[in-house]
Formats: C-alpha cells, structure tokens, sequence
C-alpha cells in the first residue's frame, strides 16, 4: 500500500534566509470505489485505512444498510490510483444496479454525480433522542483529539473526524485530505467494530457542510461537533433531522445551532433556551 505521506524537499525562507529544508505532506490518490465491476465514485483519498473508506462510503451513501451487506473489499494498486473491489450481497447488488452512476469527486466534493436536484435535497435519516453531553465534557473531548492525530502531527494539512460517546474518551478516529472521506472512513470503522453510534457523537476538525450532516445522520449520530462553522442548509438538515449541531468550537466553548435541549450547561452561565443542570 502506498504510503500515506512522504517527504518533499523545499527552500525556506524564514527570517531573511533561504536554506535548503523538507517537510512532511499528506498522499493524494485517486481511489476508485467499484461495485459488481462498475465505478460507482472516484475520490482524491489519503491512501490509509481504505477499508474503512469502502464500508463508510457504502453506507453514507446508502448503497447498503449494514456491514453485513458487504461481503469482500478487495484493494487494487496501479499506476494511476487504487481500486477498492466492493462485494454486495445479491439482494443489495440488485439495488445498486437501478440507480447505478459514475462519479468524479476532487477532495471536498461530496455532491458529485448526482442525477437530479431531488437527489441532492435528500432528507437525512431521522436520529434517535437518547443521548444527554454535558457542555464542559463536549470541550474536553474536542480537545483531546488534537493528540490523536498522528498524520495530522507530522503533516498539519489533513482533516479528522472521530466518535466520542461521554464518560468514555475518544473511541475513533480517522484522517485523510478530504473531510467527507475521513468521515466516511470514519462510518466504516464503526460499522466493522459493530460499535453502537447511539448516544454518541460525531467531532469534526472541518467546517459542516450538508453532505457532513447527511453523513453523520446515516451513522446514527446525535450530536456533532466542529471547528469551524456550519452552512446554513446544514443548519437546516440537522434541525429537521434531529442532530444536535454545535460548531465553531474552540478552547473557550463553542455554539450550539439545533436542538440546545441535549445539552447540559452549568446553572451559573444558562441562557434562555438551553437545557440548565
């Protein structure tokens, strides 16, 4: 398998000096999803953990249901990229066929080869209600996935998304380039460890665009939590999905868009609206 990151010579110039350096970057491949012989996406992947990428991208985007529905992934490198080999159940493999696509999708692209505005406009599934996160433990969890990312450490150029369920630390995480691929990634380790997504929540170190809450929905989780700002159709999706959607979140707290009501804040700093201990 192709490395993940390599190192690439450069010339720096700091402080009025220009010397011969290197430095770390992160791998960019394009990477070929194929089911029953047929490319159903092509994405500009990070080359690691591509399993998972296979089983998260099936079930993100709703090719199948479960794990189970996947029978064999099988990775195949080239030249020109790697081939992810996707095995559908039959009953599932028959489904595909009747909204069978190809698609191209550059890093940051998760609406690619759609076939219809309709299609793009999908509803996310319908969350569960269940889970109650204390406000000062949704800041440590954020936190400490700073430490968990070990491509990150050496590169400082790729995106992560984990799975945090509270009273427990960080339970996943993954990386890559794209945001929607380290999500997925993300979807298919969950998927494969048989992990439960209920009462747990998604952490983002991207901006929340629609794609990232249709993702999240189909995980199964409650509450999301990113760095960086949400799109205002994001903000849409999450409401009516019932996703709690906090984001913009930093060392001093952060901001909650939808549904306040899962979330525990100290009496002292209650404003109206949200749920007070």
């Amino acid at each position: 398998m192709s490395a993940p990151f390599r190192e690439a010579a450069t010339t720096s110039w700091r402080d009025g000096t220009a010397s011969a350096s290197s430095r770390i970057v992160p791998e960019e491949t394009a990477v070929a999803l194929t089911f029953g012989g047929s490319t159903q996406a092509v994405m500009m992947a990070t080359p690691a953990d591509l399993e998972d990428f296979a089983y998260g991208f099936s079930l993100t985007e709703g090719i199948v249901a479960s794990a189970a529905d996947i029978l064999s992934v099988e990775t195949i490198e080239s030249e020109l990229g790697i081939e992810l080999r996707i095995e559908l159940a039959e009953a599932r493999a028959s489904r595909l066929t009747a909204r069978r696509r190809a698609t191209a999708g550059p890093v940051g692209c998760g609406l690619c080869g759609i076939e219809s505005l309709e299609e793009a406009a999908r509803a996310a599934p319908l969350v569960g209600t269940g889970g109650i996160f204390a406000a000062a433990e949704i800041e440590a969890a954020m936190a400490s996935i700073g430490a968990l990312q070990a491509m990150n450490e050496r590169t400082h150029a790729v995106h992560a998304a984990a799975f945090w369920r509270p009273g427990e630390p960080v339970g996943r995480l993954r990386e890559d380039v794209g945001r929607h691929n380290a999500l997925d990634k993300l979807a298919g380790a969950l998927a494969r460890s048989a992990l439960d997504p209920r009462g747990g929540a998604v952490l983002l170190t991207s901006r929340v665009s629609v794609e990232m809450v249709q993702k999240a929905a189909r995980i199964g989780a409650e509450l999301i939590v990113a760095v960086s700002a949400p799109t205002a159709l994001a903000i849409r999706t999450a409401e009516t999905a019932g996703i709690t959607l906090a984001a913009i979140a930093r060392a001093d707290g952060f901001e909650v868009f939808t549904h306040p009501e899962r979330i525990v804040f100290p009496a002292a700093s209650a404003d109206k609206g949200r749920h007070v201990a």
